[in-house]
């Protein structure tokens, strides 16, 4: 249908995951090098006049949410005021947001205001030390202050957790038990080659690793309904206000329902995270395309998505893999 992306094997294209700035001011060491990158230069992002551009070209092609990534989205100067753009796009009926917890309690409040309350907080340790080992930075307490803040003003949070069997095994099973006081959706992720460093190993705490690590310690643990498109598998402990799940990142079991596309801040679209950009809006838009050719752009960029992130990563094999920080994951 002309107002939807439909690729080739008949998924449905309705979630787009815009990125708005490759910066953070974390340097959590699977995301980017310790030194930190060559950042890209101003001209090259995308304006905030662009983005909403081109989003309201992805919502008339039937988009309906949007995750806003970075990068750390509020290092970005005059984010709110794009928040509020974004709102005036009627058939958008969701907007998101990925943070590491660099929100202060104004804005805050002008989310709330807005009605945006799903926000996902990147946070892989509950203890202090563990926290600077993998971020570099000495910021736990800001950003525990800021997810009990978000959920006392009652939003939507999640908590995405990068699980590394040197790094931050200890963790796991605090993070379970925090969902017994506090309605947070945990989300345990296997780690992903994204670093910019080009260099990964496979990981060891995959899905099943990780899921006979936690039922050894909660053998009451029950299966939960998992969302449409999720790509998570849930669950629950039996009297706990909060549920978890665990993301086959690497493993990539959900590809076959995958409803997601991603615009880099620099304008690349990826139709997967592990495949190669198909085409960059932002040079096409800059050159002086109308609507219509961006969106025959688009359209055909979809119909060519891989099957599946192992078939997308084959096309991009003799690259070094960028870093999360830029592609926005």
């Amino acid at each position: 249908m002309e107002n939807e992306l439909i690729d080739r094997y008949g998924r449905k294209l309705d979630y787009l995951r815009l990125s708005v700035t490759d910066r953070c001011n974390f340097r959590c060491y699977y995301c980017m090098p310790e030194e930190g990158m060559d950042f890209v230069q101003r001209k090259a992002l995308l304006t905030y006049e662009e983005l909403d551009y081109l989003t309201g070209i992805f919502v008339k092609l039937g988009v309906t949410k949007i995750r806003i990534t970075g990068g750390e989205p509020f290092v970005r100067k005059g984010i709110m005021d794009f928040f509020t753009k974004l709102r005036q796009h009627q058939d958008l009926r969701e907007i998101t947001l990925t943070s590491n917890g660099s929100i202060s309690e104004d804005q805050i409040q002008q989310l709330k205001h807005l009605g945006i309350k799903k926000i996902n907080i990147s946070l892989d340790a509950l203890d202090k030390q563990r926290f600077f080992e993998i971020t570099r930075r000495d910021k736990f307490d800001e950003v525990f202050h800021c997810i009990l803040t978000l959920l006392k003003q009652g939003f939507y949070v999640k908590l995405n957790c990068v699980v590394d069997g040197n790094k931050n095994i200890a963790d796991i099973i605090p993070f379970v038990q925090l969902t017994a006081d506090y309605p947070l959706a945990v989300r345990f992720l296997e780690e992903m080659p994204f670093n910019g460093t080009g260099k990964f190993e496979i990981p060891e705490w995959n899905h099943l690793a990780l899921y006979d690590y936690i039922a050894s310690h909660f053998p009451e643990i029950q299966k939960i309904q998992d969302g449409k498109n999720s790509t998570s598998v849930n669950y629950q402990i039996p009297g706990y206000q909060g549920t978890f799940g665990i993301i086959p990142a690497f493993s990539r079991t959900f590809c076959g329902t995958c409803n997601r596309i991603r615009l880099s801040a620099t304008g690349e679209l990826r139709t997967c995270l592990y495949g190669p950009p198909v085409t960059n809006l932002r040079d096409i838009l800059r050159a002086g395309a109308n609507k219509e050719s961006i969106m025959t752009e688009i359209r055909n960029a979809v119909v060519k998505k891989e099957k599946d992130g192992f078939k997308a990563e084959e096309l991009n094999s003799k690259t070094p893999k960028k870093s999360m920080s830029f592609l926005g994951g």
